[in-house]
C-alpha cells in the first residue's frame, strides 16, 4: 500500500503520502491517500493546552506494554510533554522543542526505542484542532448504473447472495470522509468515527470529516448506498466509519497518527479498515534507522492490536510503479522538509502495506490487466482489483474519477466485508485467506518484470478479487459453468447464450443455481428462460420490475428431470421498444 508521495504532490499539490495508496490524477499523476488513527484509551496529556512554541517535533517513546507513568514522568523532566498515551501497546506521543530530548530518553529505564516522527514542526493547530468543513450537498437525480468496476468483480452479482451486514463495521483510515453526502449518509456511522489527526482521538461531531477528497472517493466504493441514486459501493449493506488520519492542509499520515487509528480500530469493533496512504514523511522506513526504527516498532504494534481485536488492515501498493521486492532507492524522503536521495534495501518497509498482516493491493488497470502506475513485487502483492477510472463519492454530494492503488484497495475491503457479513465469527487471518483463496488468477503479461505463477505472482499477487466467490456462491469444482460472453438483447427480440455441460453425472439437482447477469435499463420488457438441453423451458423472469434497471440475481430451479450433461441456455425475449441492453454473464452450479 506505498503511497505515491510524488503523485500524491503532483495531483493535490500536496507532498503527502496519500499517493502511494492515492488516487491518480486524470492526467495519470498518481494522488495521495490518509489514514487514520484511533483511541486505546489515550491519556489526556497535561499539556494539552500548553501554548504552542516554534520547533515543537512528536516523537514515539516506546516501551513495554502496561503502567508507563514511570516513563512518563521522565518525559515532562526531560524536557517533553504527554500527548498521548497507548499503554495497551507501550507507545506513548511526546512533544518537545528540545534538541536533546530523544537522545536523553533513550538512557532512561524502561524505554526501549525512541524516534522523531517529523522532520518539521507539530503545527500549532495540534493544540487546538479546527474542524474541517460541513460542505453545502447537491442533489442527484435517480439512477444508478453498475459500474465496470463492480461488474468486473462481479460485486453486483454477489448483492443476489449479499449486500453486506449493518453488523459489520469498516473503518476508513483516510483524509475523513463527508458524512453528509446522500449515497453515504444512510450507512455512515457516526458514533464510531473520529479524527487521529496529530495523534490523538478527537471525538468531536465532525472531526472525521474530509480534509480532502480521498477518504470520501475511498467510502463510496465500500459501502455507497443502494439507494437508486448516485454509485452502489461493493457492499452497500455494511457501516462505515471515519477515521481521519490526515492533518489539514498537507493531508500528512504521519506515524502517530496511524497508531490511533488501528487502536481505534481495534477498541471499536471494525472487522476491516481500509488504508490507502503511506505513513509520512518516510516513503520507507528503514530499521537501521534509530528514529524509522520507533515508527515501525510503534505502527507494527498498534496493526498487531488491532488484528488481535479482531479487525484485518487491507492497504493499497503505491503508485510509483516500483518493485518492492528489489529495493534499491528512495528518493521522495523525508517529503514534510527537503528529500533526498538515499539507498535502501528490502529491510526497509513501506508502512503500513508492508507490515505482517497487512493485506496489500495492487491496482488493475483495464480488465485484468496491470495499472501502469501500480507498485508491484514478488511475496509482497497480495491480490489486486480494479483502481483505473473509478467513479465514486467526492465531499458536497457530488461525484468524480480517481485512479491509483488507493481507488483498488476500498475494492477489496468491500469483498472483505461482504465476507464477514456472510461468516459473521470469522477471524482476520480467516478473511486473509479467503481472499487470496476466492481470487481469479491472473496470468503475467509479457513483460520481464512480472515473476511466479498464474496462481501467484509479482504483478497481481493471488489475482484479482472475485466478491461472488467471496460469499460462497461457488460451487464444488468441476461443477460450476459460465459463460461471460456478452449477447447484445435489440428491441423486440429473443437471443440466446449457451453453456455446454459436461462431466457431471446423473441428473440436475433440484436446486440448480442459475446466476444471471443482464444489463437492460427497463427490466420489465424482459422475460429470462433457462433452456435445458432437451428444449424444457424453465422461466426464471417474467417481465416484472418495471422500470428496474439490470437483473444481478441467482435464481434456483428445479431441473432434477433433466439430464445434467450437454447445452443448456439462456433464453431472453425483449417485448417492448425504446429499451435495450445485453446478456453480461451468467452461469450454473450443480
Amino acid at each position: 500500500m506505498l503511497a505515491a508521495t510524488l503523485g500524491a504532490a503532483l495531483a493535490f499539490g500536496a507532498p503527502a503520502a496519500l499517493a502511494g495508496t492515492a488516487p491518480v490524477s486524470p492526467s495519470g499523476a498518481p494522488a495521495p491517500v490518509a489514514k487514520a488513527p484511533g483511541g486505546a484509551k489515550a491519556a489526556a496529556p497535561s499539556s494539552q493546552s500548553a501554548t504552542w512554541v516554534a520547533g515543537t517535533r512528536a516523537y514515539l517513546v516506546i516501551t513495554a506494554p502496561g503502567d508507563s507513568s514511570a516513563v512518563r514522568s521522565a518525559i515532562a523532566a526531560n524536557g517533553g510533554t504527554v500527548f498521548s498515551n497507548y499503554d495497551a501497546i507501550g507507545v506513548i506521543v511526546a512533544h518537545s522543542a528540545s534538541s536533546t530530548f530523544a537522545t536523553t530518553m533513550r538512557g532512561v529505564s524502561g524505554v526501549q526505542k525512541v524516534g522523531a516522527t517529523r522532520t518539521s514542526d507539530v503545527p500549532a493547530d495540534a493544540y487546538n484542532p479546527a474542524l474541517p468543513a460541513n460542505p453545502a450537498q447537491s442533489s442527484t437525480p435517480a439512477g444508478e448504473p453498475v459500474r465496470a468496476d463492480m461488474s468486473q468483480i462481479k460485486a453486483d452479482q454477489a448483492w443476489a447472495v449479499t449486500t453486506g451486514s449493518a453488523s459489520v463495521k469498516v473503518g476508513v483510515l483516510d483524509t475523513g470522509v463527508d458524512d453528509q453526502h446522500q449515497d453515504l449518509a444512510p450507512n455512515f456511522n457516526a458514533a464510531d468515527s473520529v479524527s487521529c489527526a496529530y495523534g490523538k482521538a478527537d471525538a468531536r461531531t465532525g472531526a472525521w470529516r474530509d480534509v480532502d477528497t480521498h477518504g470520501t472517493h475511498v467510502a463510496g466504493t465500500i459501502a455507497a448506498a443502494k439507494n437508486g441514486k448516485g454509485v452502489v459501493g461493493v457492499a452497500p449493506g455494511v457501516k462505515i466509519s471515519a477515521v481521519r488520519v490526515a492533518e489539514p492542509g498537507n493531508s500528512f499520515f504521519f506515524a502517530e497518527n496511524t497508531i490511533c487509528g488501528f487502536v481505534w480500530a481495534g477498541d471499536h469493533g471494525f472487522k476491516v479498515t481500509n488504508n490507502s496512504y503511506y505513513t509520512d514523511p518516510w516513503q520507507f522506513n528503514c530499521p537501521d534507522n534509530i528514529d524509522q526504527a520507533a515508527i515501525i516498532e510503534g505502527v507494527k504494534r498498534a496493526q498487531e492490536y488491532a488484528e488481535s481485536k479482531g479487525s484485518l488492515q487491507i492497504a493499497a501498493a503505491g503508485n510509483e510503479n516500483y518493485d518492492l521486492a528489489h529495493k534499491t532507492t528512495d528518493t521522495a524522503s523525508p517529503n514534510d522538509s527537503t528529500p533526498v536521495t538515499r539507498t535502501i534495501t528490502n529491510a526497509c518497509l513501506d508502512i503500513p502495506t508492508e507490515l505482517p498482516g497487512v493485506v496489500t493491493v495492487a491496482a488493475n488497470g483495464s480488465g485484468t490487466t496491470k495499472a501502469s502506475f501500480s507498485n508491484f513485487g514478488s511475496g509482497v502483492i497480495d491480490v489486486a482489483a480494479p483502481g483505473s477510472d473509478v467513479y465514486s463519492t467526492l465531499p458536497g454530494g457530488k461525484y468524480g474519477t480517481k485512479s491509483g492503488t488507493s481507488m483498488a484497495t476500498p475494492h477489496v475491503v468491500g469483498v472483505a466485508a461482504l465476507i464477514a457479513s456472510a461468516n459473521p465469527s470469522i477471524t482476520p487471518a480467516q478473511i486473509r485467506d479467503k481472499l487470496a483463496t476466492q481470487a481469479n488468477d491472473i496470468a503475467c503479461p509479457s513483460d520481464g518484470r512480472c515473476t511466479g505463477t498464474a496462481a501467484n505472482n509479482s504483478f497481481f499477487g493471488e489475482g484479482q478479487v472475485d466478491a461472488l466467490k467471496a460469499v460462497g456462491s461457488t460451487p464444488p469444482s468441476g461443477k460450476y459453468f459460465e459463460n461471460l460472453g456478452d449477447v447484445a438483447i435489440g428491441d423486440n427480440t429473443t437471443v440466446e447464450s449457451p453453456i455446454t455441460v459436461s462431466g457431471v453425472s446423473g441428473n440436475a439437482p433440484a436446486t440448480l443455481k442459475v446466476g444471471v447477469d443482464i444489463k437492460h435499463t427497463y427490466i420489465g420488457d424482459l422475460k429470462v428462460d433457462l433452456v435445458a438441453p432437451d428444449g424444457t423451458v424453465y422461466t426464471v423472469h417474467n417481465r416484472a420490475g418495471g422500470g428496474t434497471d439490470n437483473i444481478a440475481q441467482t435464481y434456483t430451479v428445479n431441473a432434477s428431470s433433466e439430464v445434467a450433461n450437454g447445452t443448456w441456455k439462456l433464453r431472453v425475449n425483449d417485448n417492448a421498444g425504446g429499451d435495450t441492453g445485453k446478456i453480461d454473464a451468467w452461469n450454473l452450479t450443480f
